[in-house]
């Protein structure tokens, strides 16, 4: 299945951001310095620039990661920090994009190694080519959603860069050669030649960015569109082409560097390329975000806006949203009639009636925004609904980091969609009168599905001086939650009426010996202190689940397995090492080592084969996505469904 990039990229021209180097430069970093180091000692500078070209409209942002291979950051003793500096700059793009709500491509930067390359041997190639894999694989580690090959002024070397990338696999590979006024490279190549050679590699993307202005840029992409439509070329009308150009030849003044292109310039070669048939468009050294949002203009008024090709009944992406409540009194009025603000007492939920009914549920979870923006939420959530799910988890300011109030997501996501949603809600950050009064207004919203938890140490996120709350835990948070069930807040004092909540508790299948006990009597405790339904942590094998039912017995409440789909054999280790509470087996690391670039899809195919065997043990399934891979979900949802359908 084609990434959802490269299917884009065939609908309508991409924008991509601007300069990062000419930018760290005019805001006083010295070019004796190591702009990638910056990833980790001026980490908001960074993120600063990259909310400034989402800002200004780029669709994809290239992570500060040019310049971070081994070669390159031993010049500045780096070279032992290949992977956090790479990691860093992908998580900074990241969170500028979830600041910004919009939906945005994070590509992970590669340059060249630095190294002289003249007449190599065997020797220096399988170097160049290990130093290259390292610096891709932290990238894709950290949650790049491509690679952007760039300003490669030797073919050799880019060969040696694209077969790294090919190896580590996953990501759509952009590859960028850089040009001179005479349309060849510096070391002799011709935009043609350049063309021939990427073709035969299989990249997905290949163009020419730096060195040049739009002009000489836009010769070269012509050369290597027309090197591309030969007849006997097998890539004709399939290759895509990318275009990334100065903004002019530099003019020295003072010491200092002046690029002389202007935004309107470079607004009328980003037409003028999209025409040509270039599909990613922007710019290399020299370019502002001014230059980004004249040409985000100049694209949109010739071939619409991106929110005008929304696909999949998604939200628009206006960065607004329209108002749900236009008229008060009939808005309230409609709501009452609909049991919305104070339902009858004993009514159940969508997903309540559904596990009553004993069918099986199937639920994603979505993190709410950093920034004020939900639009990227809201549409991914579209995307699940289309696809079948039966309702969206909002967590709870995971991995205690701070994020949009999942009361607010989850009523916005109800609002736009009419899927119904499941809240996590922590008692690590309020006091036991905060618990109770937004529990309260979340039932006036209408959210009546809350998973009940205890929330993770404040140490792992953001604020690790911040001093935890946790006046009760989660089975405290049930018994509170069932005590409004009943018509009382945790004093006793009654709340007017009986609310109708449909309280969650959380289960870890992934028990030791010694914590089995431990884990089935908090288990018990829960279901005793009014908890309905169960979901499970990510199991990876059906071994965890069937030993808990042999102890614990039959849930005697709807159990609904937990499921976080593997992309690659990193993410698996990553998940077994470092995540508490997950544990994959040798065997299933292994089935994704050996399935090599395809491991994405054993993935899936691993998650597929274990929630078909367990499904008559439990009633449901819980997806996790990780970066925010909608995708993932989507086909497993899709799957299970098609599955359920075939048995029926």
């Amino acid at each position: 299945m084609e990434h959802a990039l490269l299917q884009q990229l065939r609908q309508r021209p991409l924008l991509c951001d601007g300069a990062m180097g000419s930018l760290l430069y005019a805001r006083g970093i010295t070019h004796e310095q190591c702009f990638d180091a910056l990833n980790l000692s001026q980490p908001e500078l960074i993120a600063s620039i990259h909310r400034e070209y989402i800002n200004a409209g780029a669709q994809i942002v290239e992570t500060n990661s040019f310049g971070a291979n081994r070669a390159k950051l031993e010049a500045h003793d780096l070279a032992g920090q290949v992977r956090s500096i790479n990691r860093s700059a992908v998580r900074l793009a990241r969170e500028a994009r979830e600041v910004s709500g919009q939906t945005v491509y994070i590509a992970g930067a590669v340059g060249p190694s630095g190294r002289p390359l003249q007449a190599p041997d065997e020797s220096r190639l399988s170097d160049l080519r290990r130093i290259f894999r390292e610096q891709i694989e932290a990238l894709q580690e950290g949650g790049a959603d491509l690679l952007i090959l760039e300003t490669f002024s030797n073919l050799p070397e880019l060969r040696q860069a694209v077969l790294a990338a090919q190896e580590v696999g996953g990501l759509p590979i952009v590859a960028q050669m850089s040009f001179y006024e005479d349309g060849h490279t510096l070391s002799g190549q011709s935009a043609a030649r350049v063309a021939a050679v990427l073709s035969d590699l299989g990249v997905d993307v290949m163009g020419a960015n730096c060195s040049v202005g739009p002009a000489a840029t836009f010769d070269a992409l012509q050369e290597m569109i027309a090197e591309a439509q030969e007849p006997g070329n097998n890539t004709t009308g399939t290759r895509l082409f990318s275009a990334q150009p100065n903004a002019g030849l530099p003019a020295r003044i003072d010491n200092r560097f002046f690029y002389v292109a202007t935004p309107d310039y470079f607004a009328d070669y980003a037409v003028r390329f999209a025409k040509a048939g270039v599909q990613l468009i922007g710019g290399c050294c020299g370019t502002t975000p001014r230059h980004i949002a004249a040409m985000r203009r100049a694209l949109d008024e010739h071939y619409g806006t991106p929110q005008q090709h929304a696909k999949n009944g998604a939200a628009q992406t206006t960065g607004t949203y329209p108002h749900v409540i236009s008229s008060g009194q009939a808005t309230i009025a409609r709501l009452i009639e609909e049991e919305a603000i104070l339902p009858q007492e004993g009514s159940k939920t969508r997903l309540q009636e559904k596990l009553v009914a004993g069918e099986f549920v199937i639920s994603v979870e979505l993190d709410p925004p950093k920034g004020l923006n939900p639009t990227k939420i809201l549409e991914g959530a579209a995307l699940m609904q289309k696809a079948g799910v039966d309702c969206i988890n909002i967590a709870d300011s995971p991995m205690a980091r701070v994020r949009m109030s999942c009361i607010a997501m989850a009523r916005l996501i109800q609002d736009y969609l009419g899927i119904e949603t499941i809240i996590h809600f922590t008692t690590r950050d309020r006091n036991l009168m905060a618990l109770q009064s937004e529990i309260l207004g979340a039932h006036a919203l209408g959210i009546r599905n809350i998973l009940a938890l205890t929330g993770d140490p404040l140490r792992v996120g953001d604020y690790a001086n911040t001093t935890g709350v946790w006046n009760v835990d989660s089975v405290g948070l049930i018994s509170v939650i069932q005590g409004m069930n009943e018509g009382h807040d945790a004093a006793g004092s009654s709340i007017g009426a009986k609310s109708s909540f449909h309280i969650g508790a959380a289960l870890n299948l992934n028990m030791t010996d010694e914590q089995v006990d431990q884990e089935i009597d908090k288990y018990w405790r829960k279901i005793k202190a009014g908890a309905h339904f169960i979901m499970t942590q990510p199991i990876y094998e059906l071994a965890p689940l069937q030993r808990f039912l042999a102890r614990a017995g039959k849930p005697p409440i709807p159990m609904l397995l937990g499921c976080i789909p593997l992309n690659n054999t990193r993410h698996a280790e990553f998940l077994h090492n470092e995540v508490p509470g997950i544990t994959i087996p040798d065997d299933v690391r292994q089935r994704l080592r050996d399935a090599g670039e395809q491991s994405h899809e054993e993935g899936l195919k691993i998650a597929e084969e274990l929630l078909t065997a367990a499904r008559s043990l439990v009633q449901g399934v819980y997806i996790e996505t990780s970066y925010q891979r909608y995708d993932v979900a989507v086909r497993l949802t899709e799957r299970l469904r098609s599955a359920s359908q075939a048995s029926s």
